[in-house]
């Protein structure tokens, strides 16, 4: 593709997004423009207009047989976002509609593997994790996801390591697999310092240290917390997770005056 598809995203400015991307339009090739219109259908998702999603992809569709691999791997992704992602609420995700998503990942899982586009078969994969939601399960699907990752040579699939390290480590904490979960933070904190992601060290960190709390390590996952806070101060900006951990954490040590103070801060 001869548009930077990742430069275009600010995934927290959805409707700024949408703007380039229609900008982006005009002058692109046909090819380009199926692309383009896949990414347009996800700005909608991300705003959980899930029928102007699908409303979208429904008009790509008709394209899709002499389009490119990329195109139809992107077009099904995001139709099984339509269906299954962090996006819905969870009312929503009946066993009819898991069936869809599933079956739209699946698509784009082989339609990318066949193409050797080895992140969005990672992608793909790792979106399962939003069908099979059980912990078990979302184990299973984070280490097929790695095991692809690591089986290629594409630079764009290694970028993948920290969330899916992080993915895995939440749902083996879910599973009550702490101290495995752990090792999987720690291995995403050291993808992200490896690729100067600020945030996404921070993120890890912040996961290690709720994963501590859980294990009642206190004053351990307090030491952490308090350093994130330090860390976000310096970098100009805050996280209301950090000040919630912290309220949990000095309540769990019977200091109710700055579990209260962290409380009134996370709100």
């Amino acid at each position: 593709m001869s548009i930077d598809i990742s430069a275009l995203w600010d995934f927290g400015k959805p409707e700024l997004s949408e703007t380039r991307f229609r900008d982006a339009l005009i002058g692109a090739s046909e090819d380009d423009q199926i692309i383009l219109q896949t990414q347009i259908a996800r700005t909608f998702g991300l705003r959980k207009d899930f029928e102007k999603t699908r409303e979208i992809l429904a008009e790509v569709e008709p394209k899709l047989d002499g389009a490119s691999s990329e195109a139809k791997v992107r077009y099904w992704i995001e139709l099984g976002r339509s269906y299954c992602s962090t996006t819905h609420p969870k009312e929503t995700q009946t066993d009819a509609v898991k069936e869809l998503g599933h079956k739209a990942y699946m698509n784009a899982f082989e339609s990318a593997k066949a193409g050797r586009l080895d992140a969005l078969a990672v992608d793909a994969l790792h979106m399962m994790t939003m069908v099979d939601t059980a912990p078990d399960a979302q184990i299973e699907w984070n280490y097929k996801a790695l095991a692809y990752m690591d089986g290629s040579s594409q630079e764009d699939a290694k970028k993948w390591e920290g969330s899916l390290r992080n993915n895995l480590g939440y749902a083996l904490h879910l599973a009550g697999r702490y101290e495995e979960a752990i090792v999987e933070f720690n291995l995403s904190l050291a993808a992200y310092q490896k690729a100067g992601r600020d945030k996404g060290v921070r993120y890890a960190k912040w996961m290690v240290a709720w994963t501590l709390r859980a294990m009642e390590k206190y004053q351990e996952a307090l030491e952490m917390q308090l350093a994130l806070e330090k860390e976000w101060d310096e970098a100009g900006d805050s996280d209301s997770y950090v000040f919630e951990e912290l309220g949990h954490l000095y309540k769990a040590l019977g200091d109710e005056s700055k579990a209260d103070f962290y409380a009134s801060r996370a709100k």
